[in-house]
């Protein structure tokens, strides 16, 4: 399939519903063949931000553009994406190639070219062989590739996916991942999609946009975002973090950076200081260990299994909980 590869640019894009702003003035430009994360808690403005950029939604103020032209007034036929649904949306009634063609068939496209390329988009996402059954006789993952293929018959510049993994199982969530990302990368095209798991970020995104309140918070590739948050929403809402004030100032230090130790340090390079154990939780890799110091800061570190082993813990446990001073990241006040 062709590259499509077109900009998408936001400025100074706001959404209000009444007097609620769900979107406060956000701008941000996502370069053609972009995979791009829209990541945040429910409510944060995420998917509004989405649905303006697909035209489901009217934009109060600020634009949008998608490659020269600002879009602003332009049904979601005439702006050049394609939007995937949470519900993936397929028509019952349908068989598997017609729901991929039937946007085709709104265009005025004749049959056999439409089916013509339905068939094609069906062989890329390996559903060839399903192209008469009905969506109700496919898996979760069989109709999620069906609803792909759908979006991108119509050849976009942009694809917008919301929370597109949601509905499924986990182990199959890890392979759609894969998936997703091999399709954008024949593709070429920008995919903006929408989540609210970290992982999902991290695993799928080339730019991950971190937003909270209507506003964004961080814009970076996810070892950025995840290495180095700018603020305490962004280290505490990727996880993997602890966030502690110190000397008047806030850093965010990495859970795995974390070491507890039974003795006394003599490492000046080390900060260690008194603290319980509050829980302990293998996960198997690695062991999560809760800790409370005695002036209430709560932390966790995530040990290696075979470095617990070496030293186990139990809730109630005195310990040493320290950490280097190279590895504290300071946040903005």
């Amino acid at each position: 399939m062709p590259t499509n590869a077109t900009d998408l640019e936001l400025a100074a894009v706001t959404k209000a519903y009444g007097e609620t702003i769900a979107v406060d003035r956000v701008s941000l430009r996502i370069p053609g063949g972009t995979y791009c994360c829209l990541l945040g808690p429910s409510g944060c403005g995420k998917t509004s931000t989405l649905r303006m950029i697909a035209g489901h939604e009217f934009v109060s103020d600020g634009d949008v553009m998608i490659g020269n032209t600002i879009v602003n007034d332009l049904p979601p036929a005439k702006r050049g994406t394609a939007m995937m649904f949470q519900s993936y949306a397929l028509f019952p009634h349908l068989d598997v190639r017609d729901n991929v063609a039937f946007s085709l068939k709104m265009a005025g496209v004749a049959k056999e070219e439409r089916r013509r390329k339905a068939d094609e988009l069906l062989a890329l996402v390996d559903m060839g062989s399903y192209a008469a059954r009905l969506p109700t006789q496919l898996s979760g993952g069989q109709q999620q590739r069906v609803a792909l293929a759908r979006a991108l018959v119509t050849n976009p510049s942009v694809l917008l996916l919301d929370e597109p993994l949601s509905a499924l199982d986990p182990f199959l969530r890890i392979r759609m991942r894969a998936e997703l990302k091999r399709y954008q990368r024949e593709f070429g095209i920008s995919f903006v999609h929408v989540t609210h798991s970290q992982e999902e970020a991290m695993a799928l995104a080339d730019m991950v946009v971190v937003m909270n309140d209507g506003r964004i918070e961080q814009v970076g590739s996810p070892r950025e975002i995840f290495n180095a948050p700018r603020t305490r929403f962004v280290a505490q809402f990727m996880g993997g973090h602890n966030v502690v004030p110190d000397e008047g100032r806030t850093y965010a230090i990495r859970a795995d950076h974390l070491r507890l130790y039974r003795g006394a340090g003599t490492d000046a390079a080390d900060r260690r200081s008194p603290a319980t154990v509050t829980g302990v939780e293998y996960q198997g890799m690695t062991v999560h260990v809760s800790l409370a110091r005695p002036d209430g800061l709560e932390l966790v570190a995530t040990l290696p299994e075979r470095e617990f082993d070496r030293t186990p813990v139990v809730r109630g446990d005195e310990v040493l909980v320290g950490w280097d001073a190279a590895d504290r990241h300071e946040l903005a006040a």
